[in-house]
């Protein structure tokens, strides 16, 4: 793990720019699979569906400790690799509640199998 400062000690956390302690970027990050899962409606027929991958991921601003997010997930292109697989590429957007500015913006890929 990281156990910079900046995410395991209130004190010194305190005396940053950010004010506080923040969550580890890519354990952030980490949300995004349930998250996805949770609100992404697939077409009738997908038997299963696997991380392909990010194509970016830009953190924008750290999520500090007890914050509330949310992801929102816009799709941006879906293409067969081949019959019965179809890559979909969506901009996930990881929104801090009180915050004008996101966590990160990231590119998922995920592979559907039909």
């Amino acid at each position: 793990g990281d156990f910079q400062f900046i995410h395991v000690d209130p004190v010194k956390a305190a005396q940053t720019p950010f004010g506080s302690t923040i969550a580890h970027g890519f354990l952030s990050l980490s949300l995004m699979p349930k998250l996805m899962e949770d609100i992404l409606i697939l077409p009738e027929g997908v038997k299963m569906v696997v991380n392909y991958g990010l194509d970016s991921v830009r953190f924008i601003q750290p999520v500090k400790v007890n914050s509330k997010v949310r992801l929102k997930v816009d799709m941006v292109e879906v293409t067969e690799k081949k019959p019965g697989q179809w890559l979909l590429k969506a901009t996930a957007t990881l929104e801090i509640e009180g915050s004008d500015k996101p966590a990160y913006i990231a590119e998922p890929l995920s592979l559907c199998f039909v």
